[in-house]
């Protein structure tokens, strides 16, 4: 699957900035200064494509979400925002930031057995090389949040799981430490403060880079639901799939008999009628009231 870079720019942001890439969901755009701005769109995608149905607001809230965790986890790790206004056309959807030289690596970690740590685990018993007790099931917390890193794919292609060891063979034995340990880090501040607000923060993924100033910044989006599974925690029930804070009701509706794709066929999938978008965002607005504790 291609991206939707084009030499026309998506949004209105004025003078000063030039377009320069289109990912499944974000835009980006280098400021004359250097600066790099992050719009965060409407659109979604599910099982690597992208979608021809918007979800209204869901790049502000995704980008509002993302700014709450920057403030909370500030004292942890610098992260990459920088204080300037952004363009008045995408207020409120889009960030300023420092280009980075980023870490090759998606730093996922996980507090709870789910998605593709569950099935390596019922294959191996272990996730990312590291052996879990036996006779866990879906859903299970660990008793310890885990460090569990994946490549990072190209657009279209699926990330894939690797080990410590991989890991500081691409970037070095310190920095791989300091990833890991960041990483462990920010999920716990982010699983507590979830947890304080009724949401299990089940898994997520953080992306770190490196600037003049330091050699661990936080960048891209940090604990929305987009890069988390944030399951509902009165509903937790191990032994099952949960309920969860994201596009669920856009991939359960696609997998359906009602919409009739057929995910295999390589044929871009149908619009999504009315009624699963606006659950669909009304489970991000859920997402980030709770989490926030402000009204959307």
């Amino acid at each position: 699957m291609t991206t939707l870079a084009s030499p026309a720019s998506p949004w209105d942001v004025g003078t000063g900035f030039s377009h320069i890439y289109s990912g499944k969901v974000r835009d980006l755009y280098r400021s004359d200064t250097g600066a790099l701005l992050v719009v965060a769109s409407d659109r979604i995608s599910a099982y690597d494509f992208i979608l021809p149905t918007l979800i209204p607001d869901k790049g502000k809230i995704l980008t509002q979400i993302s700014n709450w965790w920057f403030a909370q986890l500030a004292d942890i790790v610098p992260n990459h925002l920088l204080p300037d206004p952004v363009p008045l056309g995408v207020r409120g959807r889009a960030v300023l930031t420092q280009e980075l030289e980023m870490y090759p690596v998606e730093c996922v970690v996980r507090g709870y057995l789910t998605g593709s740590g569950l099935r390596d685990y019922q294959e191996s018993g272990s996730v990312c090389g590291i052996t879990l007790q036996p006779g866990l099931v879906q859903s299970d917390r660990l008793p310890e949040a885990i460090f569990t890193p994946a490549t990072k794919a190209a657009v279209g292609d699926h990330d894939e799981n690797v080990d410590f060891e991989h890991v500081a063979g691409v970037v070095g034995e310190e920095p791989a430490g300091e990833l890991r340990a960041l990483s462990r880090a920010l999920y716990r501040r982010g699983e507590e403060l979830a947890r304080e607000r009724g949401i299990i923060l089940a898994d997520t993924k953080f992306e770190f880079g490196r600037s003049a100033q330091h050699d661990y910044v936080l960048a891209d989006e940090v604990l929305t639901p987009d890069s988390s599974r944030f399951w509902p925690a009165a509903d937790w029930q191990p032994g099952r799939i949960q309920q969860s804070f994201d596009k669920q009701y856009v991939r359960d509706w696609l997998t359906s008999a009602e919409s009739g794709w057929d995910r295999s066929s390589g044929i871009a999938p149908p619009p999504l009628p009315e009624a699963v978008v606006a659950a669909t965002r009304a489970k991000y607005v859920e997402a980030y009231e709770l989490l926030t504790g402000q009204p959307w």
